[in-house]
């Protein structure tokens, strides 16, 4: 028996590239990092009741700013400022939607084809958080 554990991968002069496997590897980290760096420089606008609150994420789906239209609340009730939480949550959830598509359109090749990893389109339900990248994989 040799003492070279990869002989039998077909190491020495056989088709097993340790070194080209190293390469790709690092190659593939590069374009990920790449990806991610123009993904959280990347803004998406979610917009509702034609235009009263629109909210801006990034393309990892952090929230970068939300605009309120002028005169849309006076809040000078609980149910006005009800309702202004509820369309902040529902522009917020709007720019999110954009910015996961963003996302799978920029991590997708990169991914290789991996497995679903439990999100909320895995069926776990709304709840079940988001995948391990933060995104979901609904299109």
């Amino acid at each position: 028996m040799s003492s070279n554990p990869f002989e039998s991968l077909g190491g020495a002069g056989g088709g097993f590239d340790l070194q080209g496997l190293l390469q790709q590897a690092q190659q593939m980290q590069e374009q990920l990092e790449s990806a991610q760096k123009q993904l959280a420089d990347a803004r998406v606008d979610g917009t509702v009741a034609g235009g009263a609150v629109t909210v801006t994420v990034n393309g990892i789906g952090e929230l970068v700013e939300v605009k309120i239209k002028a005169g849309g609340f006076d809040g000078s009730s609980d149910d006005d400022l009800s309702d202004l939480g509820d369309l902040i949550v529902a522009a917020y959830r709007d720019a999110k939607a954009q910015a996961d598509a963003l996302a799978a359109g920029a991590l997708g090749p990169l991914s290789g084809g991996m497995p679903d990893l439990g999100g909320p389109a895995s069926g776990g339900g709304p709840d079940a958080g988001p995948g391990t990248l933060g995104f979901s994989q609904e299109d």
